[in-house]
C-alpha cells in the first residue's frame, strides 16, 4: 500500500504535491474533472474560473484525487493565462506519475463575453 501524506489526513490549505498509487490492473485510461478552479489574471489580477479535465494512460502509477483537489486549489491566488495553466498542469502531472500520455484541457468561463478553451499534451518516451 502507498504512503499517503494528504489522504485520511485533516488539510486545509493547498499543495502542490501531486500523490499517487499504484495502477490497477486493466486500466488503460483515466479522466479527473473539476469545475473548482481559480487563477488570477496576470495582468489584471481579476479571478477566472476553469473547468479543468485531465485525461491520461497511466504507466505505473494513477494521481490520487484529494491530492489533486488540492494541487488545483493551489492556483487559486497566482496569476495564469488559461494556455499556461494547461501546459503547467499537463507538465506536472507528466513528472508526477510519468504517463504514457497525458491531455489536460482548461476551459474559461467567459469573461467580457469571450471564453476559452486551451489543451496541452504530454506524451511519453
Amino acid at each position: 500500500m502507498t504512503d499517503f501524506t494528504i489522504l485520511g489526513q485533516t488539510v486545509r490549505t493547498p499543495r502542490k504535491t501531486l500523490e499517487s498509487f499504484p495502477t490497477p490492473v486493466g486500466v488503460t485510461e483515466v479522466e479527473l474533472t473539476s469545475d473548482e478552479v481559480t487563477a488570477l489574471c496576470p495582468v489584471t489580477g481579476q479571478p477566472d474560473w476553469y473547468t479543468v479535465t485531465i485525461r491520461y494512460s497511466p504507466g505505473d502509477l494513477c494521481v490520487e484525487s484529494k491530492s489533486l483537489k488540492l494541487y488545483l486549489w493551489s492556483f487559486r491566488e497566482e496569476g495564469h493565462f488559461c494556455e499556461a495553466l494547461a501546459s503547467q498542469i499537463a507538465q506536472d502531472i507528466s513528472q508526477a506519475i510519468n504517463p504514457q500520455w497525458v491531455e489536460v484541457q482548461v476551459k474559461s468561463t467567459p469573461r467580457g463575453g469571450i471564453a476559452i478553451t486551451s489543451r496541452a499534451v504530454w506524451e511519453g518516451e
